[in-house]
This record gives structure tokens, sequence and C-alpha cells, in this order.
């Protein structure tokens, strides 16, 4: 290389008009190289004895040192070389080369700018990692391995004059960087190392290449006779600050074992740390976009095809699928959105943290339409890379999304006729197929009263296929999705287990003494992707609405038989008559607590909640909104028709539910005992012979109490069941009015208007309360 001009010098960059990243060929790198540690032997000829050893000694070898470093994440940052090479192979730690010895003479006896001269061929000599005559690093710093360990003092001569002293030490820290930099750049080059810290070596290693070019350009000088300690430092200084900046960097990624994300977040703050440095600044961005393209692809495969290829374990969306696509079952629970595709938050690098849930769901759309059997083709080529100087990542991404959502919306909505399935199950599970439900139930009853452990349920499902294909449901194209289910657990129990986030709800469980009526749900089968909406724990959701509106419907439907057999007291005589006037009463305040409890659920509160959900699903543009409109749609059902573990309510339901069904069964009873008791033979028909003893039983209770003992019976029973249900009945009005009063958006208060539409239990009502605060007082005092 032809000696450069003093002009040139001065006016060259840090790298000496030579850009970080060109490509410069390796055998003119080594040979530049070559050259500079020639010229440093060239100028100690004099005291060196064997100046032909070093180029000899391999100094331009780049065999990776033996060395062992932090551990990250269960992968060593730096994995240990598996070879034993000499250490003449790696020349830039300072140690000594064998074979290579250095005589100092008394240099404190030869002119100042004899001096000079020497202590510039051991500068240079120093900057390409070697130990010089007169310069020597501290032997401690030297021995420890750790990164931060090259931020070392170098020991200078006391026989070279202070002066020249002081100007070499302002330039040795470029030796010390130099070193920290090729030991960060030879152990990052591992297959097995983190791929954003390989991408940093190699950028890295292109900077050093540059810097070579620098140390040729002074040699060229040195040789020339026109270079001093004052101009090297001159030349040296914009340099300095550059690799200072640079060793920094990756010692911190060292000792805090940074990877992926994590480094390039270091990278990219120390860019903003470094305004006001342009140079500086420009290396360390070119630095941080080489080291990003491998996190770059990673993540372009990802928002282009949905699909995950990151050995190394760096990318901030993880896949926790342990099953291959074939083993995939029919449809797959709410735990496949929510859980096997994650978010890990310390892997993502700061300038995709906005956009990191986009990310996420970006490929997990085009991973479900993947699993569809649909080919993702996107609409235009991308090119994914990172600069910290504009936001064009960010407009690919986004513009990613919006494809990905787009098909998958049309693979949902178009292909697998979501909203049609999505009204089959209003039909039957939100009792929206009036006829079918009645003819169901008229079918299944006698099997449903039967012990659930008695009930068969390949009866139940007979009768339903039956029943879809005699009312106007058989016109339903899903009408076969739907079957039925004997759950283990009341409906209570059900409630408890789905507000808990209890996941084995569904598992098998020991069966309590319930009947069929109490265990019966309709079950919803669908494949993928539909499945993904419509999971266990929406149809679960669905159920219970199911289960609490078929236990009202059934309640209603044995009150309305009641109502049916009033014919019947009419013949009896003018006395059991008037017994029978405060039972029917009773019947028809039953009567009206169920219905309007019926009426409020499915006019007041599904009703409008499905019309909300039906236009918010007329503007949906991503799948996660599909999600969170059908959920806010099955929650507030839920809330709003007292089904939510937050009140009693339920309970409370249930329980005057029970005391209607009692009261049923005991005026059918009832009536057969005045039958038998007041009508003449005619009225005896094959219903006297299907009386079980227990009848007979209830007949004769308490006869010897009175000579009008049956009817003194019938009458304080009555009686009894009035106060019982009349209490309930108020019980839930007042937890209506009390939960009614903390949400005041909630529909609760329509209910208690509906049910005391004519102020009819003000009464009892003030007077529950009252008795409730002189408790409350009674308690505080």
């Amino acid at each position: 290389m032809q000696t450069m001009r003093k002009k040139d010098m001065s006016s060259s960059t840090p790298m000496l008009a030579k850009t970080m990243f060109e490509n410069g060929t390796p055998d003119r790198v080594s040979e530049i190289k070559e050259r500079v540690v020639q010229a440093a032997c060239g100028g100690l000829s004099r005291t060196a004895q064997n100046n032909n050893s070093i180029i000899s000694a391999g100094l331009l070898s780049t065999t990776p040192i033996p060395s062992a470093m932090p551990a990250l994440g269960g992968c060593s940052l730096f994995p240990s070389s598996t070879k034993n090479n000499s250490r003449i192979d790696a020349l830039w730690d300072f140690h000594n080369i064998e074979n290579i010895q250095f005589q100092q003479s008394n240099i404190a006896a030869i002119p100042l700018s004899s001096q000079e001269n020497l202590l510039l061929y051991d500068l240079i000599y120093c900057l390409t990692g070697m130990r010089g005559s007169y310069i020597t690093p501290e032997l401690d710093a030297v021995r420890d391995g750790n990164l931060q360990a090259f931020s070392m003092k170098f020991k200078i001569s006391e026989q070279i004059h202070s002066s020249l002293r002081d100007i070499a030490q302002e330039i040795l820290p470029l030796a010390s960087h130099y070193a920290c930099i090729q030991q960060f750049i030879q152990k990052a080059t591992f297959s097995n190392c983190s791929q954003v810290l390989q991408a940093l070596s190699e950028a890295l290693n292109n900077l050093i290449h540059d810097y070579y070019l620098l140390l040729a350009q002074l040699e060229s000088e040195l040789n020339a006779g026109n270079l001093t300690l004052h101009k090297m430092l001159f030349y040296v200084r914009p340099t300095l600050n550059t690799m200072e900046v640079l060793a920094g960097a990756v010692t911190l990624i060292v000792a805090n074992e940074l990877r992926g994300g994590q480094a390039l977040t270091l990278l990219f703050n120390k860019i903003s740390a470094l305004t006001g440095d342009e140079e500086s600044q420009k290396f360390l961005i070119q630095l941080t976009q080489r080291a990003a393209m491998p996190y770059m692809n990673i993540l372009q495969l990802w928002i282009q095809k949905g699909v995950i290829n990151d050995p190394q374990q760096e990318f901030l969306v993880e896949d926790n699928e342990v099953i291959r696509r074939e083993e995939l079952p029919e449809h797959y629970s709410a735990d496949y959105w929510e859980k096997r595709y994650t978010i890990r938050r310390e892997r993502i690098p700061c300038f995709l943290d906005k956009v990191s849930d986009i990310i996420l769901r970006t490929g997990k759309y085009l991973n479900v339409i993947r699993q569809c059997g649909k080919k993702v083709t996107p609409p235009q080529t991308m090119n994914l890379q990172f600069s910290p100087t504009n936001q064009n990542h960010i407009t690919v991404i986004q513009n990613a999304y919006r494809f990905a959502s787009k098909n998958l919306l049309e693979v949902l909505l178009k292909e697998n006729d979501l909203m049609g399935h999505l009204m089959s199950v209003k039909r039957y599970l939100l009792l929206h197929q009036g006829d079918f439900i009645t003819q169901f139930m008229d079918a299944c009853e006698d099997e449903l009263a039967k012990n659930v452990d008695k009930v068969l349920p390949m009866t139940l499902e007979n009768l339903l296929g039956l029943t879809l294909r005699l009312s106007s449901a058989k016109h339903d194209p899903y009408k076969d999705d739907v079957h039925c289910e004997l759950l283990t657990y009341d409906l209570v129990t059900q409630m408890s287990k789905i507000m808990n986030n209890e996941e084995e709800y569904w598992q098998t469980h020991d069966r309590l003494d319930l009947n069929g009526l109490e265990c019966f749900a309709f079950r919803y089968e669908v494949k993928w992707p539909v499945s993904l909406v419509l999971n266990h724990i929406a149809i679960s959701k669905y159920q219970m609405l199911f289960r609490q509106l078929f236990y009202c419907k059934h309640v209603e439907r044995q009150l309305c038989k009641i109502w049916k057999e009033n014919s019947i007291a009419k013949k009896f005589s003018p006395q059991a008559a008037e017994l029978y006037r405060s039972a029917f009463t009773l019947r028809q305040r039953m009567m009206n607590a169920v219905q309007n409890l019926e009426y409020y659920m499915m006019i007041e509160v599904i009703e409008p909640n499905w019309h909300i959900f039906i236009q918010n699903m007329s503007k949906v543009e991503n799948v996660d909104e599909v999600l969170s409109f059908h959920q806010d749609f099955l929650d507030s059902c839920l809330k709003n028709c007292m089904l939510t573990d937050a009140t009693s309510l339920n309970r409370s339901i249930f329980k005057m539910c029970n005391i209607c069904l009692k009261f049923c069964e005991f005026i059918q009873k009832s009536q057969r005992f005045f039958l038998d008791a007041e009508l003449t033979s005619m009225m005896c028909d094959s219903n006297d012979e299907e009386n079980s003893e227990s009848d007979y039983e209830f007949a004769s209770h308490k006869q010897s109490e009175s000579s009008m003992a049956p009817t003194d019976t019938f009458s304080e029973r009555v009686k009894r069941f009035d106060l019982e249900f009349t209490g309930l009945l108020i019980g839930l009005l007042k937890q209506i009015n009390d939960v009614a009063s903390d949400n005041p958006s909630d529909r609760f208060i329509n209910l208690v208007h509906r049910i005391n539409f004519n102020s009819f239990y003000n009464e009892q009502m003030d007077k529950l309360c009252a008795k409730d605060s002189m408790m409350g007082h009674h308690n505080h005092q």
C-alpha cells in the first residue's frame, strides 16, 4: 500500500473512508494485517532475533480460543471449543509468541526522537494484540477469562521519556478495546451460539477489517517518516471512541448474559445514548441492523407462514405444541388459542414491544389457516428489515396482520359458516326453537324423571333424533351436531367449577343422588376451526344457561299440569273445593314467578345481548374480536341470568324451583286422595290401580290427630308451602335488590318489577330488611 499523504489521514473518517460493512476480500485483509506486522517487525529488526518467525507463527489465524463463558438459559453464550490449538494461532490477546524474543537495550541513552520512533513501532505492534518490547499488559488482567479484563492498563518501560509515555497511554486503550472485541468475535462463531450474537460477531469482524486498514495507513506513514505520537493520537481518536462504545456493548452483553432480543434491546438503547456522536452512532446502527437480521428472518417466517424456526430459542413467540398435526383431536379446547403460542416478554426487542401482540396474532391466524388445509400465499413479497431510523418494519408487520386476519375470518365466517353454527347453538341450548323443546320434553319426561344412574343415554339420543326430525328443526343443516349429555354434577356445582376456572370440570366425578333432569344438558360438537370459538369453555357456559332455562321450563310444565287438573276440583264437595282455593292461589303465584323468571332470562337478557353480539360480528376485523365479542355475550348472559358465583342468586332460584316441584307433587297426590274420598266409584278408573303405596300412606298421615285429619293436613301443608315459597321468593327479591344497588347498569332490577309488579311483596320485603338491619345493629354492638 502506498504511503498516504498527511492531508489524506487528517480528512479520513474513523475507519478511513471505508464503510464498516464493505465486503473486502479475506486475502486483502490478511495482506494488510501481514504488512502491519511486518512493519512493526521491520522497525524492531535491530532488536528482534527472529523477524520472519512472526509471520510463520500464524498471526492472521482466526481459530477460536478454548474458553468457557457463563451459561445463558441452559445454553452457553459462547460454547467451549473442542479443539486445543496452540496459543500461537491467535495473537490478539497479548500472549507471548514462541521463538520471538526482544532485546531491550538501554533506550534511555538514545535521543528522544529515536525513542518516539521505537515506541510507535511498539504501539502498532500492541494494536494488533501482541506484546511489544517496551509495552506490556498487566499479566493478572490477561489471565482473567472475562471480557471485562480487557479494560486493562499497560505498562510502558520506565526508560521511555515520561512525555512520550503519557501520549502512548492515551492511545493504548484502543488495543484493549480491540482485544475485547476480538475475543467476543472468536467465541461467538460457534454454530450453537445465539444467532443474534453470531450476526453481531460477523458485523464486528467486518469492522476489524477496517481497523486493519487504519493500522496499514499508520504503518505507511511511519515508514515514510511522517508519523509522530501526536499525529497517531489524532488519527486514531475517532476510531478509539467508536471502539470504546462497541467494546462496552459486547462487555455488557457477556456480563449480563444477554442474547436474542435482550442483546438487540441493549444495542438499540446504546444508539439512543449516542445522540451527538454521529460517527459512533452510525457504526452502532449498522451493527444493530446486521445483528437483527437473524431475528427479523425468524419474525418474517412467522408473520408470513405461521411457522417458527427458532433453534436457539430467541424469538418472542414460543410454540408449546407437543403433538404432531396428524395426531390433533377433532377440536381443541380453549387452551389451544391461549396457551399453544405464548409471548416470552423477556425475548422481545424494545423496538418490537408495541407490536408484539400483533405479531403473536398474525402467526396464530396463519397457523390456523394452514391447519385447515389452505395454502398461505401473501399478496406481495415481504422484505422485513429493521432500521432504527424509520418504522418500515412496523408497516410490514401491520400489513401482514391485516392479511392474516382477513383470510382467517373468511375461513371461519364463509367457508365454515361460523354464524350458522352459533345460530344452531342458540336454537337448542338457549331454547330458541320453542316447538322442538316442547316436543322433546314431552318425549323424554319419563326417562329424565329416573335416577341419573338408570337413565339410558341411547334412549335419549334416539328420542332427540326423532324430535329433531318431527319439529321445524328438521331444516337446520347442523341439527346432527346436537347430542344429549348426562353430566356428573348439578348446575350449582358446574357453575362453581366454571367460575373458579377449574380445568378438570369436564372430567368424570362421582355422581350425586340426582335425577336425569338435574344432570341433563345438550352438547354441541363442531370440528376445527369452528371449535376455536365454540370450545369446551364456551359450550359449558351455554350448558349452564340451558340447564337453568330447561329446569325452569320443567317447573312451568309441572305447574301447568296442576292448572289443567283444576277442573277436577269442581266435582269435589264444597268443603273440599274450598280447601283447593288457597292451593290454586299459591300455584298461580308460583306460575307468575317462574314464567317471569323465564321471560326475563330469554327476552330481557339473552335476546338483547344476542342482538348486540350480531351487530358486533357484522364489523369484526379479526378472530380475536370474534372471540372477545362471543365471550362478552356469554359472560353478560351468565351474569344477568344470575349464574355467576359472585352471588348466591342461582342457589336461591334453584331452591325456589324445588319448592314448586314439591308442591306440584303434593297437589297431584292430594287430588288422587280426594278423588278416592269424595267421588263416586264411576270416577275411579285405571289411575287408581297405579297409585303407589306411598300415595295411600300420605292420605292416612296424621289421621289420629282429629276427625278431619285429611283435610286439616292438606290445609296445613298448603300453608307451609305458601310460607316457604314466599320466604324464598322474598329472599330472592331482596338479594336481587342488593345486587342491583351495587350494579345499577345490570338488568336485575327488571326481574323484581316483573315478579312484584303490583307491590304485593313490598310489606314482606320491608319486614325482612328491617329484621336484617336490627340483626346487623345487634351484631355491631
